[in-house]
């Protein structure tokens, strides 16, 4: 019951709740990003949903206007403290985890949850081996499991493991330590980066 009902309840209500605060460090982050650069203040990201159906995911912007697309070996999306496509403000916006918060729009919309697996780029659909792609079988998060406990730190092969466990496992009491967990990684500023 709670996998398939009381979980979208929390979902509707936290970002139904969450929308007036948003709506403030929207218009502050979006000035601070105008200022800098004049770019815009969205980054639309095409992610993998459930069920594989990509969605348009929401950040604020991080990088400079028309960056280059830099990948790790494993297909990960590079992400380093010295990456000079980041902008001054998008560098705290990432450190901090706040260029995620539009992500609670796409939990309203129900592209989204606030605890599952992160979605992935739509060219990742033809990466995954045997059961890696079970982790399409639920709504992405903007916290999960990997985020909660390694952020950053571990190869994607180990991601995708951890994703399968998670839709193995979900259950109340695993959302509120990933809840824990992630508060604590965040206000540590542990493993924001996977160099």
């Amino acid at each position: 019951m709670y996998k398939h009902i009381c979980k979208r309840i929390v979902d509707i209500i936290v970002s139904l709740v969450a929308l007036p605060f948003l709506l403030l460090i929207i218009l502050i982050v979006g000035l601070l990003i105008k200022l800098e650069d004049r770019g815009p203040v969205f980054y639309r990201a095409d992610r993998l949903g459930k069920n594989g159906t990509p969605f348009h995911m929401f950040k604020f912007r991080t990088m400079k206007v028309h960056a280059a697309d830099i990948r790790n070996e494993d297909g990960s999306t590079f992400c380093s403290a010295s990456d000079p496509r980041l902008t001054k403000i998008g560098k705290v916006l990432r450190e901090t985890s706040i260029d995620e918060l539009p992500q609670l729009l796409n939990v309203l919309f129900g592209q989204m949850s606030l605890i599952g697996p992160r979605p992935d780029l739509v060219e990742m659909l033809s990466v995954y081996e045997g059961e890696e792609a079970r982790k399409l079988d639920i709504v992405p998060g903007i916290t999960g499991y990997n985020q909660a406990y390694f952020r950053n730190s571990i190869s994607m092969k180990n991601r995708f493991e951890n994703d399968v466990f998670y839709v193995d496992n979900l259950n109340f009491r695993l959302d509120v330590k990933i809840i824990y967990r992630t508060i604590l990684l965040l206000t540590q500023r542990k493993h924001v980066y996977n160099e």
